[in-house]
């Protein structure tokens, strides 16, 4: 039987400016540091690792693609489930996240509310 395709263990962002991002997923997410080198730092999210990554070693990684500019617009949004929207869109503004939007309830059924990273990655929590 094939393991194709596995869980996804582990998901990279590349950042312009390491240490404001270490001290956003600190202050948002509150989890520790899981590794770290000069370059990157990652997070254990339960069963998916967030790295951190200088956005300068990010051609290395991914050549011959090309890294885009952090003014090119969003592409991707990752969504945790939390239990009660409105209290964590509380508790992640006591910590100065800005909201980018919600808490508010989708046409498909969930409430949602979401905020972005320094470097442009943005997150959305629903119930």
């Amino acid at each position: 039987m094939s393991t194709w395709p596995g869980g996804i263990s582990a998901i990279t962002l590349f950042v312009e400016d390491l240490e404001a991002a270490k001290d956003f997923y600190d202050r948002a997410f509150g989890l520790p540091i899981y590794y770290q080198d000069p370059n990157s730092a990652v997070y254990n999210f339960g069963n998916t690792l967030i790295n951190l990554l200088e956005v300068g070693q990010a051609p290395s990684l991914i050549a011959p693609a090309t890294v885009a500019a952090r003014d090119a617009g969003s592409r991707v949004q990752f969504t945790i489930d939390v239990e009660d929207v409105d209290a964590t869109a509380a508790e992640l503004q006591k910590s100065g996240v800005v909201l980018l939007n919600g808490p508010m309830d989708r046409p498909w059924g969930i409430r949602t509310a979401s905020f972005q990273d320094p470097a442009g990655h943005i997150w959305e929590f629903a119930h």
